[in-house]
């Protein structure tokens, strides 16, 4: 299966990147694939075991995928795996790590690995998709990086 991981180093604390990395009602404001973000009901906050819904933009094929969080300990933590079947994905799963690196300063490291659909397809799905996630979450971090740079700072 695919993998791939991205750093991108911003300044602020894990705790807030963590807090505003995972509060969907301000995802919008950062977040560079989105057009929708959102939580299913009954959860009202990201924890283990709510289920997060993420629509891509439609330039990329307004794909929804729809996860469920399998790790979450903030402010280090939180993973993901897909639970439905869109368009070109058999399995997504993702792992979003921080790190303090000192004072207001920190990393994040998303991992992701994925196996394409359908199967027969793989030998070309698999690097062309790889390539654009790793493009689409470089893109993702950086746009994360400077709205804490441009003072978008939240309470952990």
């Amino acid at each position: 299966m695919p993998t791939g991981s991205v750093t991108e180093e911003i300044a602020a604390s894990s705790a807030e990147v963590f807090a505003l990395l995972h509060d969907y009602s301000r995802r919008l404001e950062w977040d560079t694939l989105l057009s929708a973000a959102y939580l299913e009901p009954p959860a009202t906050h990201a924890e283990l075991g709510a289920t997060s819904v993420c629509i891509g933009k439609r330039h990329l094929g307004g794909i929804a995928i729809r996860t469920r969080y399998v790790a979450f300990r903030p402010p280090q933590l939180a993973a993901v795996e897909m639970l439905n079947q869109p368009p070109f994905f058999d399995s997504f799963a993702a792992s979003i790590r921080h790190q303090e690196l000192g004072p207001a300063r920190s990393s994040v490291t998303y991992r992701f690995t994925f196996r394409a659909k359908p199967r027969w397809l793989c030998f070309v799905l698999h690097p062309a998709m790889r390539l654009v996630f790793r493009f689409e979450t470089q893109k993702r971090l950086a746009a994360l990086r400077r709205f804490f740079a441009d003072g978008g700072l939240v309470s952990p």
